[in-house]
């Protein structure tokens, strides 16, 4: 028996400053501290932490890139809210600033300040790769 994977969900990303992005969705897939999870119409409740990395959200107009600096996912009744303190689309990335950051960051001495840049760094760099073929 097939398992209608259509449109159905309402899906909204939400940083400090903005919606991001906000539509109908069949699937969002997203990297929680638990580890990966997709999302499907009728998903049960979640709750999860967001770890710093890419967002695919597929919708009727085709898959949405995006990167999220953590935060937070939410699953109820249908609905997915990624809310964050920043989260950038695909094409609001600008590479040559994501590779000058990267650079940065392994200039910087080792601790948890340059994990964290170079982490935010390579997840922008997947995101606007993604979002390239």
């Amino acid at each position: 028996m097939a398992v209608d994977v259509g449109t159905g969900l309402q899906v909204e990303m939400v940083a400090a400053d903005r919606v991001v992005w906000s539509g109908e969705a069949s699937m969002v897939l997203a990297r929680t501290v638990e580890g990966d999870v997709g999302i499907l119409r009728g998903h049960a409740p979640l709750l999860s932490l967001l770890t710093d990395a890419a967002v695919e959200i597929t919708s009727p107009d085709g898959i949405v890139h995006a990167v999220v600096d953590g935060g937070f996912v939410s699953v109820a009744d249908d609905r997915v809210s990624i809310l964050t303190q920043r989260a950038l689309l695909a094409e609001e990335i600008k590479i040559d600033e994501v590779h000058a950051e990267l650079e940065a960051a392994e200039h910087l001495p080792t601790g948890d300040e340059r994990e964290e840049r170079i982490r935010r760094a390579e997840a922008r760099l997947r995101a606007y790769e993604a979002s390239r073929g």
